[in-house]
């Protein structure tokens, strides 16, 4: 229609009019010859494929739908050793010429359509001083700069004409475009820029039909270029630079004129600089656009970043005089070249994607077959029926046969709604094999329907509901048999989600700035396309929030509000999202069953006992994709997707967060793939995900089968660790309390082990009475909590135990009592921290379902794993260099006390080395516990880790108790002071110590003469001298205090307890022995005196 009365005499409306109208009856025609002819292919099968030659010439986009239509695709290029061979077997089929080929790089993944595009057309008439047209926008400065638009010059005139020009009050010809006809037919365009002018160049011929030009310029080195039809034609640098200065930037808040040059602002113009011909679709934007959007831009395409005026008939101020058309646009189709194959020369060309020529169809030659038993099998139910209530064929009975029909809104629409309704009676509860792909092959043609400018858009919307409708009811669970049959002729069950996309896309032109969201959704199928203004001071994140046909249950995928925040940042004014929900169902399943857990073979082995099963979809599919200015923005995304497959009985299921990678294998029509996804949270019925780009999400859920038990062995390993437990608490309590009550020596090592001994007893007596707990709530959560302080408490000492036989293997210079406040802050501050931490983080996640512990199907397990396995790893490295060190100087002692010992004692000498300091390490460093990894293979690793682990404390016990020489040594000093004691009690204490003959110089460790005469036997013997018979060992020779002073009735004789001893047990005993028994000194020979003064010393 038109906006204006225009005159029947006007030669350019009737120039426009006829242009346009020619453009599309060529189309129209085109197509119709395109479709209408019946195809004759001609089939030629390899050992592989099998090829189908279509003789009839289309141009590369219906050539690569038709082969899509028929579930084949466009001849790949012959690998060089196959060139010759399948040029002469395409030349034994009488096949000749040249033939379209498949782009192997996906340049022309996406099809490019010439578009129909409804614009305002400006129609200027003869040159006049009155014909503008003013743009109502307010102009910022622009250093850089980039206008295009449609144009039809008027071949009549050759004089200059001004296209357009933006004056500012500093200049008036501030940045202008002019042209004019050369003598050869060219039209040359000359750029101005402050007053400076470039060049005019031949830009296009001057042959009355539409040409697209694009000028940019930037104020770094003055910059420009002239674009005509998607090429360059002319650049250079240097325009409006001014000697050494650098150029300034294009002065804001300046006029923009259309058709007119401005001699003042805003007006004084001049007949022969007026612009004469038609124009349409003038952009400006504040940057340089690339040579790729220029080209789409071309195509009638808005690249809408840095975009200052968007041609609009309401941001034009238009003159009386000139006339505004709407009229229906045929934008330029792509300049693209596409690759061809001449047979017969074994050589590669080009040609224009737009050309016709014939082209070969490849199958899979197992997917072949199975399309035409499918074929010959079918009964064609369906097919007749929808057929028959349309009263038209919507579905052809041959997927072979059928031809390539460029479908509108209303046939796609009417076709859909005959479709749906067939479905929805469910007359075939089950679809056939054939039904299947012809109702694929129908939802191919819908999705790849143009939408011209101008029709009905409530078609639009409708046809969205049809096909959300129709893709529901061929997913429904009774079809997932057929599914499967079909999965290698369709390329995958994900084909249909390819095809939704497409499908999504359409709904775009419903957006405004009223409806910014239109969202579709039957069952378990849904769609959504919303507009994103990304100008708002405030950005959130963008959530795509689905509600199940199950009821209280959803799934959500957004976009957060930093990756938002970054669109911004990178001059992006306005995104479209797209999103797509697909529950549970026959896809789903396809998908399980048609070897997705292929991918994940290589990362899927069994862990311990776990042994892998399968990977099987266990969550709706769902995507979200960016668009701006119709291509894909990559951009982070998070995801919850609640499990549909759970419980499975006697199995473990593990989630993984993949998304669908369609280039991964072209033949199964993609695959799963995990790359640049991970698990967030996982709860038992749903999975929280993050992706670093958009794609089609979902959980895939990794099923190991479990070592099952027998209720015989489970009692028998409670029992056990019951029984373990309480003799290794009732052990570890008598350790402690010996360390306490038998006077231990201090030291760090005793302070170690008394701390490591009461936090395991604690825990190991919660552990034995935790199972009365389960039934109280609050209780349970209180042994779980008091569980995970002790046992991270007990392997915290473990590890201060490594560490401090570290210290004694290797120098540590820090004092004892920086090391023992160190020692505490590991061993008890660090559990408080852990088990404190988890407990702010994951309150309402803490406790297990069925026991009082902590909750293996969240990651709160790891607040005890994680540490547990780094102390293991610290106290391995300790313990191998603890025995490196003590086989080492086994080595050496061996070699200097017995050089000539023969190979096997040496040997002997170096296993006991080793195994010696195992034996006696292994339970304080808590290495047993290794053997909880190996639980899983078999139930003999659980009954020996139940029995090292729940009868630690009694081998704590056994080594640090009753073989320790510190507590044997306090024991038998508690032994000697009740002797000490019972000596108190002995006959005539005082006379025998009267006697002058008996004393004994304790200053210089020897008897006196007079003493040493009393202990002959007989007058005339005379005993050796009696050497000194202290111990020679911590505690020195001289104790300043006689024997005299200490069983004085002032010091009475339980005195000698706090003495070390400075001499020998055995000659502390007898000394005493010999003062309360006279007759002992009968027994003693002056030989064994002597024997026993020189080496009574034994060290403690």
């Amino acid at each position: 229609m038109f906006r204006r009365d225009l005159r029947p005499d006007s030669w350019f409306f009737s120039f426009l009019v006829g242009s346009l109208s020619r453009s599309l009856f060529a189309f129209a025609a085109l197509a119709k010859n395109q479709t209408s002819k019946g195809f004759a292919p001609v089939t030629i099968e390899t050992s592989r494929h099998m090829y189908e030659y279509v003789a009839t010439a289309l141009d590369w986009w219906h050539a690569d739908r038709y082969c899509e239509h028929h579930f084949a695709q466009l001849l790949f290029e012959p690998q060089d050793s196959e060139q010759a061979s399948f040029s002469k077997l395409l030349q034994s089929h009488h096949i000749r010429g040249s033939v379209w080929l498949n782009e192997r790089d996906g340049v022309l993944h996406k099809l490019k359509w010439r578009r129909d595009h409804i614009v305002p057309v400006l129609v200027f008439g003869d040159k006049t001083d009155t014909k503008y047209v003013k743009v109502l926008s307010d102009f910022p400065a622009l250093p850089a700069v980039t206008a295009c638009a449609h144009l039809q010059w008027d071949t009549r005139t050759q004089e200059i004409a001004t296209i357009f020009s933006y004056a500012v009050p500093a200049f008036i010809n501030e940045f202008q475009l002019r042209g004019f006809v050369d003598e050869e037919g060219f039209v040359r365009f000359a750029l101005i820029v402050h007053g400076h002018h470039s060049p005019y160049l031949p830009m296009f011929r001057a042959d009355g039909q539409w040409h697209h030009f694009c000028v940019t310029w930037q104020q770094e080195n003055g910059t420009w270029a002239i674009y005509a039809d998607g090429k360059r034609r002319a650049s250079a640098s240097g325009l409006c630079a001014v000697g050494p200065s650098a150029p300034q930037a294009i002065y804001g808040q300046g006029t923009f004129i259309i058709g007119q040059d401005q001699d003042s602002l805003g007006g004084t113009f001049r007949e022969k600089e007026s612009f004469s011909g038609n124009i349409t679709d003038l952009h400006i934007w504040q940057r340089v656009l690339s040579a790729e959007q220029i080209e789409k831009i071309r195509s009638c395409w808005v690249v809408e970043q840095d975009l200052v005026f968007g041609w609009s008939s309401n941001a034009l101020e238009v003159e009386s005089t000139v006339q505004e058309v709407t009229a229906q646009f045929l934008c330029p189709g792509p300049v693209e070249e596409c690759r061809v194959f001449e047979v017969g020369s074994n050589g590669f060309s080009y040609a224009s994607c737009l050309q016709s020529l014939p082209f070969i169809c490849r199958y899979r030659k197992d997917a072949y077959w199975q399309l035409k038993k499918a074929q010959l099998e079918s009964s064609h139910s369906l097919t007749s029926r929808v057929n028959t209530l349309a009263e038209r064929t919507v579905i052809p009975e041959n997927v072979f046969t059928s031809d390539v029909q460029d479908m509108n809104l209303s046939v796609a629409l009417g076709a859909l709604d005959v479709l749906a309704t067939v479905l929805r009676e469910g007359e075939t509860p089950v679809l056939e094999s054939s039904d299947l792909l012809t109702v694929l092959q129908l939802l191919k043609q819908v999705s790849d329907v143009e939408v011209q400018e101008g029709e009905e858009l409530e078609m639009l919307e409708q046809l969205g509901q049809y096909y959300v409708e129709v893709t529901e009811l061929i997913l429904e669970e009774q079809n997932v048999e057929t599914w499967s049959s079909v999965s290698q002729v369709i390329g995958g069950p994900m084909t249909v989600v390819e095809l939704c996309d497409r499908m999504v896309s359409h709904l775009a032109p419903l957006l405004t700035a009223g409806r910014t969201k239109i969202t579709v959704q039957h069952k378990s199928v849904g769609m959504e396309v919303r507009k994103l203004e990304l100008s708002r001071q405030e950005l959130s994140s963008e959530a795509y929030l689905v509600q199940s046909p199950e009821k209280g249950r959803h799934d959500l995928i957004e976009v957060p509000a930093e990756e938002m925040q970054r669109l911004k940042a990178r001059g992006l004014r306005r995104v479209t999202m797209k999103n797509m929900w697909f529950g549970y169902g026959s896809l789903q399943r396809c998908l399980s069953s048609a070897g997705s857990s292929a991918v994940f073979q290589d990362t899927t082995a069994s862990d311990g006992g776990q042994k892998y099963l399968s990977t099987t979809v266990g969550t709706a599919v769902i995507s979200s994709a960016l668009l701006s200015d119709y291509q894909e923005i990559s951009t982070s995304v998070h995801y919850r997707l609640q499990h549909r497959v759970q419980d499975i009985p006697n199995k473990l299921v593990g989630p993984i967060c993949a998304f669908w990678n369609f280039s991964l294998s072209s033949d199964a029509g993609g695959m799963w793939s995990t790359a640049g996804c991970s698990v967030v949270t996982s709860l038992l019925d749903s999975t929280a995900c993050f992706c670093n780009h958009t794609t089609n999400f979902a959980v895939l859920l990794q099923v190991y089968e479990m070592q099952q038990r027998t209720t015989k062995e489970e009692l028998t390993l409670q029992t056990l660790t019951f029984i373990g437990c309480g003799v290794s608490f009732c052990a570890l309590i008598v350790t402690f309390i010996l360390f306490l009550a038998v006077g231990v020596p201090k030291s760090e090592r005793t302070t170690v082990h008394k701390n490591l001994i009461f936090a395991l007893a604690a825990a190991e007596a919660l552990l034995m009475f935790s199972e009365l707990a389960k039934t109280n709530q609050v209780v349970c959560f209180m042994v779980t909590a008091c569980l995970h302080l002790f046992f991270m408490a007990a392997f915290s000492w473990m590890l201060v135990e490594g560490l401090l036989l570290w210290s004694k293997v290797v120098a540590v210079n820090m004092s004892e009592d920086r090391r023992m406040k160190f020692y505490y802050v590991t061993g008890w501050g660090l559990p408080v921290v852990i088990v404190g931490v988890t407990l702010a983080t994951s309150f309402n996640k803490y406790v297990a379902d069925n026991h009082c512990w902590l909750n293996v199907q969240t990651n709160v397990i790891w607040a005890f794993v994680g540490p547990v396995l780094f102390i293991l790893a610290v106290n391995t490295f300790v313990l191998c260099r603890v025995v490196m060190v003590t086989v080492s100087s086994a080595r050496r002692r061996s070699k200097m006390l017995t050089p000539n010992s023969s190979l096997e004692n040496q040997i002997g000498i170096q296993i006991w080395a080793t195994a010696k300091p195992i034996l006696v390490l292994l339970p304080v460093l808590g290495l047993t516990w290794v053997c909880g990894v190996l639980v899983h293979l078999s139930i003999i690793w659980a009954y020996v880790f139940i029995v090292l682990n729940s009868l630690q404390g009694l081998y704590i016990f056994l080594v640090y108790a009753i073989y320790n020489s510190e507590v044997r040594n306090a024991i038998q000093r508690m032994k000697d002071k009740k002797k000490a004691l019972s000596f108190t009690n002995c006959s005539h204490p005082i006379n025998y110590l009267s006697s002058p003959r008996n004393t004994t110089s304790w200053e210089t460790g020897k008897l006196s003469p007079s003493a040493a005469e009393s202990a002959l036997s007989s007058p005339g013997q005379k005993d050796p001298p009696v050497k000194n018979i202290t111990n020679k060992g911590n505690f020195g020779a001289k104790i300043p205090m006689g024997i005299s002073s200490i069983m004085s009735p002032e010091r009475p004789a339980v005195e000698l307890t706090a003495f070390k001893s400075s001499v020998s047990k055995q000659g502390m005993l007898r000394l005493f022995s010999r003062r309360c028994h006279p007759e002992a000194l009968q027994l003693s020979s002056p030989q064994w005196t002597h024997e026993q003064g020189r080496n009574g010393g034994i060290q403690e």
